[in-house]
């Protein structure tokens, strides 16, 4: 089936910048209805003038359930119904391994990535069954690769995963339609901070072939998006070059972890992660004990 954008009204969390930011110029740019949801006012209002036509906007947190419910009745009012959700919005954590990490940056991610997929899911299907429409939900090449240094977001993205499928069988019923789109390292914001910012982290990137690592523009990762959306695909991987690791996940994944528990550079970055944890803790315990103080003299 295709799914003709025009007039329709596409809904994108995470939308003011990066890959959400992409989507919604390539569905604007096919005469789609967009609605800009992000966390930022400031930033919604940025995405929707610069959008233009019939865009508009909401400062939403994707981990405020009724206050996403009370966002997609409002767009419905004003543009008609809800033809197309995509749940793009997410974060990702300083690079740490799960024993370093603070369990509330791995709550916190899991809370946005996964938790605010189902909200933003939960909220919409009443509309999208309505309109026989589509859902996308975004995961990443990290449900399928392995999350060493960023587990939670892998453990998400996992869940995404497996969200979407289960979606895709159960609104054929309604007439309605499901995908989940696996992004590989696109040149957002959060890439850069992630890993260009961090060296250790950055060191992820040398463990893959460069070709795979090859970034791709949020704008390219966005039409290739929205071709999804009119494809009514259940996957969607961009950039392309990621589908062969996909489909031979189940063969490659054994020989890929083996062979990163034995690498010397894999090795080396954990115990780095594992360093710098240790010393964040010892700056917070150092900063708790210098307030203690200050409150106990006053």
């Amino acid at each position: 089936m295709t799914f003709d954008l025009a007039d329709k009204t596409v809904v994108i969390t995470g939308a003011a910048r990066g890959i959400g930011r992409g989507t919604a110029a390539a569905a604007a740019a096919r005469g789609a209805k967009v609605a800009v949801i992000d966390l930022r006012q400031d930033d919604v209002d940025r995405a929707v003038a610069e959008l233009g036509g019939s865009t508009i906007g909401f400062a939403v947190d994707v981990t405020d359930r009724d206050g996403l419910q009370h966002t997609f009745e409002t767009i419905a009012r004003q543009l008609g119904g809800i033809d197309v959700v995509v749940a793009n919005a997410g974060i990702a954590p300083r690079g740490a391994t799960v024993a370093g990490m603070d369990p509330r940056e791995f709550d916190r991610v899991i809370e946005v990535n996964l938790t605010g997929v189902y909200n933003t899911v939960i909220g919409a299907l009443p509309f999208i069954t309505e309109r026989r429409g589509h859902v996308l939900l975004t995961s990443s090449v990290y449900a399928f690769m392995n999350g060493v240094g960023v587990s939670p977001y892998a453990v998400a993205k996992a869940g995404v995963e497996q969200l979407g499928r289960a979606l895709s069988v159960e609104l054929a019923p309604y007439g309605a339609t499901a995908g989940v789109v696996y992004y590989g390292f696109i040149d957002t914001e959060m890439v850069k901070v992630g890993f260009d910012q961090d060296p250790i982290a950055n060191s992820v990137q040398e463990m893959l072939p460069s070709f795979l690592t090859n970034r791709i523009s949020p704008a390219e990762a966005g039409e290739a998006t929205v071709r999804g959306i009119e494809k009514r695909a259940a996957r969607t991987i961009a950039p392309r070059r990621w589908a062969p690791y996909s489909a031979l996940r189940g063969l490659l994944n054994p020989i890929v972890d083996a062979a990163a528990a034995r690498n010397r550079s894999v090795i080396d970055m954990v115990l780095a992660f594992n360093a710098r944890s240790a010393g964040d803790r010892t700056d917070s315990t150092l900063d708790t004990d210098a307030a203690t103080e200050s409150t106990s003299t006053r």
